[in-house]
């Protein structure tokens, strides 16, 4: 199989910067590839609650992580700081695909990418729910032509 190249900046809508921690560090000296996860899931929500598109304890619909991957490229280790490029690779009907590129300090290739896939379903019966529209729109925003 292809190894993939990292993306440039370029490759995605908007960035969220992530301080990394002492912590994050693992005994090789680099931040430990779990750390990658935990990051790709804090810009998700983290732009989600920006967006007022979440409220962790009453929005009815909630996203659900059912899949995740990463490809790594290049070590990051603290005190980096990242930037956690985000962008929508794919929107469904209740399932979105998440781009999420991490860029040590100002490196212009990511050192890391991967995919962070919700699907909506109700708060409370845990079954999928249709996207509804407000959440549409701010997905849509984040949809890059890869290919201009």
């Amino acid at each position: 199989m292809a190894r993939p190249e990292p993306s440039a900046r370029s490759a995605y809508a908007l960035f969220r910067t992530v301080p990394l921690r002492w912590m994050d560090n693992d005994i090789y000296g680099h931040m430990n590839n779990v750390v990658h996860y935990s990051v790709f899931d804090t810009a998700v929500n983290g732009w989600l609650i920006e967006e007022g598109l979440l409220d962790l304890r009453a929005s009815p619909t909630v996203g659900l992580v059912v899949s995740t991957g990463c490809d790594y490229f290049a070590e990051m280790a603290f005190p980096d700081v990242v930037a956690a490029g985000l962008r929508v690779d794919q929107l469904g009907r209740s399932s979105v695909r998440f781009g999420v590129g991490l860029f040590r300090n100002d490196d212009p290739r990511a050192a890391a990418e991967g995919q962070f896939v919700h699907v909506y379903v109700d708060r409370e019966t845990r079954r999928p729910v249709e996207i509804d529209a407000a959440r549409r729109a701010a997905f849509e925003r984040l949809r890059i032509d890869r290919d201009a």
